[in-house]
């Protein structure tokens, strides 16, 4: 029985002090000694026979400290995983821009502003694993890819051909990081990329009307005045590229497949950038002649070097096909029209029978005023010599009605001896023999939906 600091007093038989713990009372004492008891008068006792055998210390304070500390000891443990737990998920959802390839190699983390990095699993999910059902168009410069992201946007993926041998890593950033640096409202915005040591994938917003080439083909056909604003959309697109970005961009492939139509058919010239990142693989030589035959400039065909005139004789082409609803390699076919495809429109142009060219599709429901105008563009654009093409800065003024006439009197003076040199290399010769399927290193994109 434990009867410990309960102040009691008097003498406790020696036998029976082995039964209790007595300790904390000053004033017990033991039998035959009842002289140190202070004259106290003995207590009545009792004891239990279910008590220990030998008078030990209580262990009730030593037991609570034990519990004490294995129970804090157990909140700090659980609080420690609950953090740890945290701190997982938190990374988890902050770092789902860290690359990991499909092999799970870990690539280098680089800022590239608000442009997003994803992971190939997540294209690759994104697009059904990159399934042929989702092709929107196919290229020289890759496949393009529709796909639904994660959480519902949809984008199109564009693949790049030989993805591993599309220069270095920090080499592909940096021209990633100068294409997204070019924003325009005319001009595809860069969404994100995804860089693998064996690929390269460039993420873009969805165009749901697709392309002007794929558009012409369907019905209901494009109306004069969305095709004038399209010509316009495009030529402002170009101008950005060439006059107001920095550094500036050239296209090298301007054409109908490569102007995308925004929800509203606002032009959205596409695939700038491109050429000049796929160069950096063919080893020393950045001049290599990417485009489509019927829109590559002549001396952009002869040397391999390109320039902002490049474009505008792409864009003179472009002109032409929003005109005749064909492809530049179709002029003329259905009037059974044999030879250099840009003589035959000169010469329509110079009989005034210009109803020759236009889309049947429109049925004559255009201005002949504005289809004069966009002809003698056209022909502007397209002249042999890249310095007597005029630059895309003026190619917009003309379009918005500003200096056009006085631009083609000018050519139409100087045209008897600029004949005479173009005929030493006739770029519409080149193309007289070629077929719609012809190409340099890049053949045309035939796209087969919305893009």
């Amino acid at each position: 029985m434990d009867l410990s600091f309960n102040n009691l007093s008097g003498p406790v038989p020696r036998l029976l002090a082995k039964t209790f713990n007595i300790l904390g009372n000053p004033m017990i004492c033991a039998t035959g000694k009842e002289s140190e008891c202070n004259g106290t008068t003995p207590m009545p006792l009792s004891f239990s026979s279910n008590n220990p055998e030998n008078v030990q210390p209580s262990g009730k304070p030593k037991t609570h400290k034990v519990a004490l500390a294995f129970g804090t000891s157990l909140g700090c443990i659980f609080l420690l995983i609950v953090g740890f737990g945290f701190f997982l998920w938190w990374r988890q959802k902050h770092n789902k821009q860290i690359f990991f390839d499909s092999n799970e190699q870990h690539i280098e983390e680089v800022c590239l502003g608000n442009l997003r990095r994803f992971q190939f699993k997540e294209l690759q999910s994104a697009t059904n694993n990159f399934s042929s059902k989702n092709i929107l168009g196919k290229g020289g410069f890759g496949n393009v890819y529709k796909g639904r992201l994660s959480d519902g946007i949809i984008v199109a993926v564009k693949r790049l051909k030989d993805g591993n041998a599309v220069g270095g890593n920090q080499q592909f950033q940096t021209e990633v990081a100068l294409i997204s640096l070019a924003v325009h409202r005319n001009l595809l915005r860069l969404y994100g990329f995804c860089m693998t040591p064996t690929e390269r994938l460039l993420v873009y917003p969805y165009m749901s009307n697709g392309s002007v080439a794929s558009r012409l083909k369907v019905k209901p056909t494009l109306d004069w005045g969305t095709r004038k604003g399209i010509a316009l959309g495009a030529a402002r697109g170009l101008l950005y590229l060439h006059e107001q970005c920095d550094p500036k961009i050239i296209h090298r492939d301007v054409k109908a497949a490569n102007i995308l139509l925004d929800d509203y058919c606002e032009a959205v010239v596409g695939d700038f950038g491109l050429a000049k990142l796929l160069d950096h693989h063919d080893s020393h030589v950045t001049t290599a002649v990417r485009g489509t035959v019927g829109h590559i400039a002549p001396e952009y065909l002869s040397t391999g070097q390109s320039s902002d005139k490049t474009d505008v004789f792409g864009f003179g082409i472009l002109l032409l096909e929003l005109i005749t609803g064909q492809r530049a390699l179709e002029f003329g076919k259905a009037a059974n029209q044999k030879g250099a495809m840009l003589d035959w429109v000169r010469k329509i142009q110079q009989e005034k029978k210009l109803d020759m060219l236009v889309d049947k599709d429109m049925k004559n429901e255009y201005d002949t005023i504005e289809l004069e105008e966009m002809v003698q563009v056209a022909l502007l654009c397209t002249q042999y010599h890249p310095s007597h093409r005029p630059k895309m800065s003026e190619v917009v003024r003309m379009l918005e009605g500003d200096g056009l006439a006085e631009k083609w009197e000018a050519s139409q003076r100087a045209e008897p001896t600029r004949c005479s040199r173009a005929n030493e290399f006739s770029s519409s010769e080149r193309y007289s023999d070629l077929t719609d399927d012809s190409s340099l290193l890049v053949q045309a994109m035939e796209l087969s939906g919305p893009r």
